[in-house]
């Protein structure tokens, strides 16, 4: 019994000493941040701040459904990047099944190009400009 609990404590005594130093950091890190962190108050201390430049305007703004649109596209082209890149890595090993499997994910991707394209998220243009009469 005394040997597999000192077997056991030799295994792990690792994992604890990992533990004990992280815990101990995290506290280290709070403590310094509280110790030296500032502690100014003013008028603009409350108001939102995101990404270097305080808000304008109502948070309830909205949105063309261009912006939307766009979104799609992104999230449609990125995970179709992600995904095709993980096939192509596995080509070999999915065979033919997998090739209609890829197949059938691209008409599905597609089918959300199509719609975009119909819902005008790719006319850049707004309707009524004169770009579109000068034939640019």
């Amino acid at each position: 019994m005394q040997q597999t609990a000192t077997a056991l404590i030799a295994e792990y005594w690792a994992i604890g000493l990992f533990v004990v130093a992280v815990i101990g950091l995290c506290a280290f890190m709070i403590g310094v941040s509280a110790l030296l962190g500032g502690r100014s108050q003013g008028r603009s201390k409350n108001l939102p701040f995101e990404s270097g430049i305080i808000g304008t305007g109502s948070a309830r703004q909205r949105f063309s459904i261009q912006f939307y649109l766009v979104a799609m596209l992104f999230v449609i082209f990125d995970i179709e990047a992600v995904f095709l890149f993980a096939w192509s890595v596995s080509l070999r090993d999915v065979g033919w099944s997998g090739f209609w499997g890829a197949t059938v994910f691209i008409a599905i991707l597609l089918a959300g190009l199509v719609y975009d394209r119909r819902a005008g998220a790719l006319d850049w243009v707004p309707k009524g400009s004169d770009r579109k009469h000068r034939g640019a």
